[in-house]
């Protein structure tokens, strides 16, 4: 599988995981574009590439409708950190998403695309999204 996380998850988080995660691949936004780019623009050249998985903390792409249609027409799995991850300084942003990432990669391979996912900061169940 590969995951592809926004910029709301520090590049260098990405790159540390790249080094413990062997059997997947990982990638940062800013590998893939320029850290500028509209969510509906990347969202629609990683539906042309395959199977790639979202890991944001842009709750807005589940609501806002443009960028809602985008992720729904794209066919992408997405996990998205909720509201608390954003006030989380970088250490105990990781070590929390690296808590949570076996979970995350057993779901993302057991669900079909589209589907949504809520990644809470402290609770222990991931939350699916209504589409």
């Amino acid at each position: 599988m590969r995951f592809f996380f926004d910029n709301t998850t520090s590049s260098r988080f990405v790159a540390a995981l790249r080094q413990l995660e062997r059997d997947h691949e990982t990638r940062h936004l800013s590998e893939l574009f320029r850290v500028d780019t509209p969510d509906e623009e990347w969202i629609s050249k990683l539906a042309e590439q395959g199977d790639w998985i979202v890991i944001s903390g842009d709750l807005r792409i589940t609501r806002n409708p443009g960028q809602r249609k985008a992720w729904l027409e794209s066919g992408l799995v997405a996990f998205f950190l909720a509201p608390g991850w954003a006030n989380l300084q970088l250490w105990d942003h990781s070590w929390r998403l690296l808590k949570w990432w076996p979970a995350i990669v057993l779901q993302a391979s057991r669900i079909r695309a589209p589907a949504g996912f809520i990644v809470p900061v402290s609770a222990s169940k991931l939350e699916q999204l209504r589409i």
